[in-house]
């Protein structure tokens, strides 16, 4: 009976004791959550959380694109693409001579103030000028050639009392011939006299003349001179060659002699063909062709070509079995080809050879997206982790040790403040374009000016957390025990304050990727042959590629504010998961 008794007992205490276990699968059970761990009920309250999860996953795809899609790609990151297509080539141009050509004679000068002097004569036709030091003449002689000669005076009349009183020049004489016809021709009001075969001109200043003799110095024409044979060009534009050349064209001649060689000229359409003994020899012609590519020579053939085809205003035509195309700028003839070349594959459409296209420079733009990716997470890691070593270190000295040491540190943090961090970024930025740091070196650089300018906010949290952790119970026990004041901060300070760290370190992340992505695309942050999402960016800087190119600026876009929103999902999901007041 007794024996029935205990096992009744017994019976009801451990169904007493098995009450108080729970079965519960929920996480908002106290009895659950009791046997947790810290850690295991931070990690439990961040999966909870669907924003941190969707964060954690575009952030997975995120490094998986960047890091793995830069080793699966066929591609190189510099790699330019090039491709075989005609295109439109200017050969030559041609115009219409409007300016008159001089020729000088060999040992006399006809420049500057005496061209000026020339052209001004002409306009008040005035067949007598000079240019304040010579006197000279000129004539036109036929259609667009003038003669322009220097004027020696071989005597000077004075007129005293209606007295003609004539000095002859040195090596002259006053002859009764000269003088009768000169006051014969002052009479007639005429400005020129003959004597014998020597022609005379007159020119006066108030009451006196000068009685001069004409020799011939310079030719002016509208016609331009090319030479079949590039050794003959100077003997051909040489003062006495065009002065026979010309005068024969004047007067119709179909030959003229020529230091004892006999030239023949024949007349086409736009051009004067000049033969010596049945061989060509030089063309002339007022159209002035000349390639474009000064090194190229033109053949007379083909200037001759290009000629006609000016004159009958064709807009195509062929030579030597090229097409060639002419076209009217404002009155001088583009003269252009087709050829096939190989051009650098610039802002080609997307397509399965280059899914988002191809940039201004003939790369594939997918392939820099992924090692863009690169620089821009790496960039944001590296800052991130400068930042907080500065700040845990300044931070976690002021707030443990106070007093004067934490007055100096948080004037400098102050300090540090009130410098204006957009534009010194600006400043160093052009400080490194002008020195032309290598683009590596540059992005190493970046990072750590990016982190040296952003450690004051994490060292503030960390001496805030410090000054109210240190007079805890625990602090208390370890000043106690004697351990070491570096140990006591990195132990049992520092891992106290981590939780927050971690989701400022998170929330940090995205601006940093912005940050440098702003330097980038104002041209001062990664620099070519290098990528990051900011540069790639930059291209929308030019109007028409962020019209009409948007596989050039779209995708970094959209890569940047994905990654961005994905840290702030995980910020806020750590930053709930640390949170003590969490409903549990």
């Amino acid at each position: 009976m007794a024996k029935n008794e205990n096992k009744e007992q017994n019976k009801d205490k451990n169904e007493e004791r098995n009450a108080h276990i729970s079965e519960s699968v929920s996480l908002d059970d106290e009895q659950r959550v009791k046997v947790l761990s810290p850690a295991a009920l931070v990690f439990k309250r961040f999966i909870r959380n669907k924003l941190a999860i969707t964060g954690i996953i575009i952030l997975a795809l995120m490094f998986i694109f960047a890091f793995v899609g830069g080793v699966v790609t066929p591609y190189g990151e510099s790699q330019v693409f090039k491709k075989i297509d005609k295109v439109s080539t200017s050969y030559a141009s041609a115009t219409y001579n409007s300016d008159l050509r001089y020729t000088v004679k060999e040992g006399e000068s006809f420049e500057g103030s005496a061209r000026s002097a020339f052209l001004y004569a002409m306009g008040k036709n005035n067949s007598v000028f000079d240019d304040g030091e010579n006197e000279y003449s000129y004539k036109l002689y036929g259609d667009d050639l003038y003669l322009i000669s220097g004027l020696k005076t071989v005597m000077k009349v004075d007129n005293i009392a209606n007295s003609m009183v004539y000095t002859p020049a040195e090596g002259n004489e006053a002859n009764e011939e000269i003088k009768a016809a000169f006051e014969a021709a002052v009479a007639a009001k005429e400005s020129t006299f003959t004597v014998g075969e020597q022609e005379y001109v007159i020119t006066s200043n108030r009451r006196s003349y000068n009685i001069s003799i004409e020799d011939v110095i310079a030719l002016a024409t509208m016609n331009v001179y090319d030479a079949y044979d590039e050794a003959r060009k100077d003997f051909i534009n040489s003062f006495a060659f065009k002065y026979e050349a010309e005068r024969a064209l004047q007067d119709g001649k179909d030959t003229f002699d020529f230091e004892g060689s006999v030239y023949t000229i024949e007349r086409e359409e736009e051009s004067v063909i000049i033969r010596e003994n049945g061989t060509e020899f030089a063309a002339i012609s007022d159209i002035i062709v000349q390639a474009v590519d000064s090194s190229v020579f033109l053949s007379v053939d083909m200037k001759n070509a290009f000629r006609e085809a000016i004159a009958e205003k064709q807009e195509k035509f062929t030579y030597d079995g090229v097409e060639y195309m002419s076209r009217d700028v404002n009155g001088t003839f583009m003269i252009s080809s087709d050829t096939e070349s190989e051009l650098i594959e610039m802002y080609a459409r997307p397509s399965l050879k280059h899914p988002l296209g191809t940039d201004q420079n003939g790369m594939d733009v997918l392939t820099r997206l992924m090692y863009g990716g690169r620089i821009s997470l790496l960039v944001g890691f590296v800052v991130v982790i400068i930042e907080m070593v500065i700040g845990v270190i300044l931070g976690g000295i002021s707030g443990y040790f106070g007093g004067w040491v934490d007055t100096c540190i948080m004037r400098f943090v102050d300090l540090f403040n009130c410098i204006p961090t957009t534009p010194m970024l600006i400043i160093v930025g052009s400080v490194l374009d002008a020195n032309k740091i290598n683009p590596e070196t540059r992005i190493y650089l970046l990072m750590v000016i990016l982190g040296v300018l952003g450690w004051t906010g994490i060292a503030r949290t960390v001496r805030g957390q410090i000054l109210s952790l240190r007079e805890q119970d625990f602090m208390v026990a370890t000043e106690a025990t004697g351990i070491r004041i570096s140990r006591r901060i990195a132990r049992h300070l520092v891992p106290n304050v981590m939780p927050l760290l971690i989701v400022q370190a998170t929330m940090s992340l995205g601006s940093i990727i912005i940050t440098e992505a702003t330097l980038s695309f104002l041209g001062l942050g990664v620099k070519y042959p290098y990528a990051s999402w900011g540069s790639i960016i930059n291209s929308a800087t030019n109007i028409a590629v962020m019209t009409h190119y948007w596989f050039m600026w779209i995708p970094a876009g959209i890569l940047i504010l994905i990654t961005v929103l994905g840290f702030n999902f995980v910020g806020d999901g750590l930053r709930d998961a640390f949170d003590p007041r969490m409903k549990r």
